[in-house]
């Protein structure tokens, strides 16, 4: 099988579902999104679910990890991070559930911040 992250779709929101036919991961699955980002950009990364623990991972064009978020703010089992872009680029949002607890459904919404 052949390497290739979705492309984000344009309005950067979806609803799809995470299973044992993703990325295998130790303890679980990940599902991988492409994100064409642009320098000085501020993200905002919502990952959201019912049906499992939410972590979301946003990975530089190099590989590097740029920031992770498990549990939101809200005390939720969801996510939601916050980025500072430094090198325009594609980027891959990493969607996998916490530990071993599966999958399911989920939303996924990327906000881009306007700059004062």
């Amino acid at each position: 099988m052949v390497y290739t992250p979705i492309p984000l779709p344009t309005g950067n929101e979806v609803s799809d579902t995470l299973s044992d036919k993703d990325i295998p991961l130790e303890g679980g699955f990940a599902r991988d999104y492409l994100a064409r980002l642009n320098a000085n950009d501020q993200v905002v990364i919502d990952l959201t679910s019912d049906s499992f623990d939410t972590i979301v991972t946003l990975m530089a064009p190099d590989g590097s990890m740029v920031g992770q978020n498990d549990d939101g703010p809200d005390g939720s089992n969801n996510s939601l991070l916050f980025a500072r872009i430094k090198n325009a680029g594609s980027y891959i949002i990493r969607v996998r559930a916490f530990g071993d607890t599966g999958g399911g459904p989920f939303k996924l919404k990327v906000t881009r911040l306007r700059s004062l």
